[in-house]
């Protein structure tokens, strides 16, 4: 079976009224999500904006399409949150190199953020940080590269901060929940 090509997934993007993901010429239509997802994509696009420090890495929203070539395979995703060190030179329509992902879940991308893009983006040489953001609770999974690896960590409570050297910052999870209510068990 033939694919869509990249060229012809990206030209078709500019026009698109609806997101699309690309996996090896595949393309599939992002689907619209809870209004707590889009509060808390919102506030944190907003709060590593604000607390990245002047300096190359910009903060950039779910509209930007990051690029991931694997061996014999090439990715497009549309994370919810990002930053970017190493801007893009040749092309205006992705970026290939993130510092920071972050992915909120929902019921219909929690296994596939916490699987198959958590593998493409732990792939990329460029990517320090990758966070999986829940929406039922203040909880943040935060893959950290290391020497050896991704260690992961798990900040819970909207007292917590994360700490983000890599990205000369912290951000904590009182603005990422900003304006954001939970169910408590007696609801």
């Amino acid at each position: 079976m033939v694919g869509v090509s990249v060229e012809n997934y990206l030209s078709a993007e500019l026009d698109s009224p609806v997101k699309h993901e690309y996996i090896d010429g595949v393309v599939y239509a992002m689907s619209g999500g809870r209004n707590v997802h889009g509060t808390i994509s919102s506030n944190i696009t907003i709060a590593l904006g604000s607390r990245l420090p002047e300096g190359p890495c910009q903060a950039m929203n779910s509209d930007v399409k990051i690029r991931i070539r694997l061996p014999g395979h090439t990715r497009f995703y549309y994370p919810d949150a990002s930053v970017i060190c190493r801007p893009n030179p040749q092309d205006d329509l992705y970026q290939d190199q993130p510092a920071l992902v972050a992915e909120v879940l929902s019921d219909s991308s929690r296994r596939t953020d916490q699987h198959e893009k958590k593998e493409a983006y732990l792939s990329m040489p460029s990517l320090d940080l990758y966070l999986l953001v829940e929406t039922d609770a203040p909880v943040v999974v935060v893959y950290r590269r290391t020497e050896s690896g991704f260690l992961r960590e798990e900040w819970q409570g909207l007292d917590a901060v994360i700490p983000m050297a890599e990205v000369s910052m912290e951000l904590p999870l009182s603005e990422i929940y900003r304006r954001v209510s939970f169910k408590t068990d007696s609801e």
